[in-house]
């Protein structure tokens, strides 16, 4: 059993619109988002509603140290709106002293006095969804923003986090987008520190079949790095990083000295957390559990959990552990890795089946470990950066097959 959950995310899944790289569960409202008495705002306040009646549904738990407010797009919502699902959060666990609490915002969605009225209502750490910088590559993924909005946005929140008035914040950008190449690249590193983020989240492009992107793959019409550029982008992202005093503490985060997300953290170490909303994922005992991804499927869901008994997942007499072979896949993505045994054993495991199933792990590991991939040390394994990092999705690979050679009988 994973310990007590104390952090929460809550899914607010408006955005103006889908990009072409998206899947997530999400609601475009158009450009007529923030207008008085548009759809728009109907649309908002009917999901809210819902989303505080899930809340005050939940079972309590201990007081929260993180909170995470994720999209779509949260900064279409006003203060006021975040600060209410903040006060019902607060009634139903409590915040612990110093909790993080994290907002999304999306260049284009905000002005500067907006961000001020979020942080009085108690954010302290923004995420900031950036995406890329070039203003050709903005409209070729569906962005909405451009180039001088994102740079405008990034100096609103440096400014505020100069002033002490925030914790931290964060800068997302996606690498190995369609037309990019090494040079570019690196010019977009280069401007994303310029910003003075302490925190970069960078992700790999997902080709999902159900977006414009997957649609355009099948027909053989992105044109994205081929895995041999896209190899060398990973290496430099990590070498120019590091060299500006970034460490890559999971796959896709690089953070300054004391400026690594608490929530990610959370996510990869195993423990337990809420979940709220359309869409969204939560595992507070270890089971996971996905909650429907439209709103007339969420509706339905959360009207049935109001008459009818909880979801067992949230129940931590119901709810299963985690399993070994998800705590491992997750383990690896952080820069420290895993202890096999400690984690066998934290599973239920016995000394005789760590001592018989582990060594046979590691020979499906063996090749990794050979080249250098998977580094191994005092009977901890973690990746190397960046060559293991780069392949990671193989190393897990192996372990599935040998997570399914298992006999679970013995």
């Amino acid at each position: 059993m994973v310990a007590p959950p104390r952090s929460a995310y809550l899914h607010i899944p408006f955005c103006h619109k889908r990009c072409f790289y998206c899947d997530f569960s999400i609601i475009p409202l158009g450009d007529s988002a923030q207008s008085p008495d548009s759809p728009g705002i109907t649309s908002i306040n009917s999901y809210l509603d819902l989303l505080h009646r899930e809340i005050s549904i939940s079972p309590k738990g201990p007081a929260l140290s993180t909170i995470y407010l994720g999209g779509g797009t949260p900064s279409l919502l006003k203060k006021n709106e975040v600060g209410d699902l903040l006060k019902n959060l607060q009634r139903k666990f409590g915040f612990q002293d110093g909790a993080e609490i994290t907002m999304e915002v999306d260049p284009a969605t905000f002005f500067e006095n907006d961000l001020d009225g979020y942080i009085g209502i108690g954010i302290n750490r923004f995420s900031l969804g950036a995406q890329a910088f070039d203003d050709s590559t903005l409209a070729s993924i569906g962005r909405k923003h451009n180039r001088s909005q994102l740079i405008e946005a990034c100096d609103w929140v440096n400014n505020l986090f100069k002033k002490g008035m925030l914790r931290s914040w964060s800068l997302d950008l996606i690498q190995n987008l369609p037309g990019l190449n090494l040079s570019k690249w690196i010019k977009e590193l280069e401007q994303a520190v310029s910003t003075e983020a302490p925190h970069l989240s960078i992700y790999d492009l997902t080709i999902e079949p159900d977006t414009v992107f997957g649609r355009l793959h099948k027909k053989g019409k992105l044109n994205i790095p081929i895995d041999s550029e896209s190899q060398k982008i990973d290496f430099e992202t990590t070498r120019l990083l590091k060299s500006r005093g970034f460490a890559r503490y999971e796959i896709s985060s690089y953070s300054l000295p004391g400026h690594a997300s608490r929530h990610n953290r959370m996510y990869w170490s195993g423990s337990g957390w809420w979940g709220f909303g359309m869409g969204a994922t939560s595992a507070p005992w270890g089971e996971r559990f996905s909650r429907p991804r439209t709103i007339a499927g969420y509706k339905k869901w959360l009207e049935q959990q109001e008459s009818q008994t909880l979801e067992k997942t949230l129940s931590i007499e119901k709810s299963k552990s985690m399993p070994l072979d998800e705590l491992l896949m997750i383990g690896l993505r952080r820069r420290e890795g895993i202890h096999l045994e400690e984690l066998a054993k934290n599973a239920g495991w016995t000394q005789k089946k760590c001592d018989k199933n582990l060594k046979s792990l590691e020979k499906f590991w063996l090749n990794s470990i050979n080249e250098g991939f998977l580094l191994r040390h005092n009977g901890r394994y973690f990746l190397s950066d960046p060559k293991g990092m780069q392949i990671s999705n193989q190393i897990l690979i192996q372990m599935f097959l040998w997570w399914d050679s298992l006999d679970r009988d013995q």
